[in-house]
């Protein structure tokens, strides 16, 4: 059985619902995951938006969460985590609003696609707390056993 993430709250390339965005309660979405390879020591999970800041045009690739250290045998995240609450042992890297811990969807402009990755690693990361997604793809580097991917999509309401 291969690698897989999902959420109970949207489809795999389909809208992300606005309660986990800034338009709403910018709480984190459930998500859950299945087809963890033997040999897993943690997991680590990104959340990017590769379309900012206009899909038209992109010009960086917007951090939106980084976890690492989870469990092996964890099976997901509650909808709405907090990073007080993360399993033992879990940290939570920077994201580009230079805070641990999830931010929803913005975009500033257009629909964006918003990845959410799940890695399965062969080894506990030595990382410091507050960890940007660079450092934690550098450690990573030579410790991927599987990946997962989950796409939701965004645009903001024309209020």
């Amino acid at each position: 059985m291969a690698l897989e993430i999902r959420s109970p709250a949207f489809a795999h390339q389909k809208e992300i619902p606005a309660k986990y965005t800034c338009e709403d309660e910018d709480v984190s979405p459930p998500l859950e995951w299945s087809g963890i390879p033997e040999g897993t020591r943690s997991l680590a999970l990104i959340v990017d938006d590769p379309d900012a800041p206009d899909p038209e045009a992109p010009k960086m690739t917007w951090v939106h969460c980084v976890l690492y250290n989870l469990p092996a045998d964890s099976n997901g995240l509650p909808e709405a985590l907090e990073v007080k609450d993360l399993p033992e042992g879990a940290r939570s890297g920077l994201n580009n609003w230079d805070k641990t811990g999830y931010g929803g969807p913005c975009p500033p402009v257009g629909r964006h696609r918003y990845f959410h990755k799940l890695y399965a690693l062969d080894t506990v990361l030595d990382l410091h707390e507050r960890s940007t997604k660079e450092e934690l793809e550098d450690a990573m580097e030579g410790h991927i056993l599987a990946t997962a991917e989950l796409i939701g999509t965004y645009k903001k309401s024309s209020r």
